[in-house]
């Protein structure tokens, strides 16, 4: 297990029981992050799969990828050239398509950084920037934070899974809100990325 990890799991078992047991239960995180994916491509896929299940987000992703048979992944000048009877026929919505046209086109104009020069950049400077785009929330940035550019310290405080498996964990009548939820996550820092992580993964009672 990577060290990181290890250190991670450490920290939260120690927080309290709940933890304690939940992390022994779990075991170690496999958390698979796709580092040098570029932020254009990660912001591509990730509203693709937006309010969709997996299996439905794989399906349109790979009819969209099969246009494009020469490269591994549509450049966005390919993209802003493919029209939208084309990307209708990949299953997108319409707004899904004005969202990743205007993804492409913030990608050429320098707003979506390449992947160097989002490495460099502070979390909530990255987040800022990015949400001014059209469709583009601050959970579909924090995604792109954590599998892109592997940042330790991110609690997706609007992530359902992540409220749900906080509620699980701590046997709790409702789901904590967003604030709440950022609040809960100043004690698991500086390892916010293993405990989501974690709570993706509490069973129901």
């Amino acid at each position: 297990m990577p060290v990181p990890y290890q250190a991670a799991s450490t920290f939260l078992a120690s927080l309290d029981e709940d933890w304690r047991r939940h992390v022994e239960a779990i075991g170690p995180c496999l958390l698979q992050p796709k580092p040098a994916r570029d932020p254009y491509e990660a912001l591509v896929r990730a509203i693709a799969y937006q309010q969709l299940h997996a299996k439905a987000g794989d399906a349109i992703l790979g009819r969209l990828l099969a246009l494009f048979p020469a490269s591994t992944f549509p450049r966005p000048e390919q993209l802003l050239a493919t029209d939208f009877a084309q990307m209708r026929s990949c299953g997108f919505s319409a707004s899904k398509i004005a969202t990743i046209h205007g993804i492409a086109q913030a990608a050429l104009d320098g707003v979506v950084p390449d992947y160097a020069t989002a490495l460099a950049m502070e979390d909530e400077v990255l987040i800022e920037r990015l949400i001014s785009l059209r469709g583009v929330g601050r959970w579909t940035v924090e995604m792109l934070l954590i599998y892109s550019l592997e940042r330790p310290d991110i609690l997706p405080g609007d992530d359902f899974g992540v409220r749900e498996g906080y509620r699980r964990l701590k046997g709790l009548d409702v789901q904590p809100t967003r604030k709440q939820m950022v609040g809960i996550g100043q004690a698991l820092s500086p390892y916010r990325t293993v405990a989501a992580w974690y709570l993706w993964r509490v069973p129901s009672r």
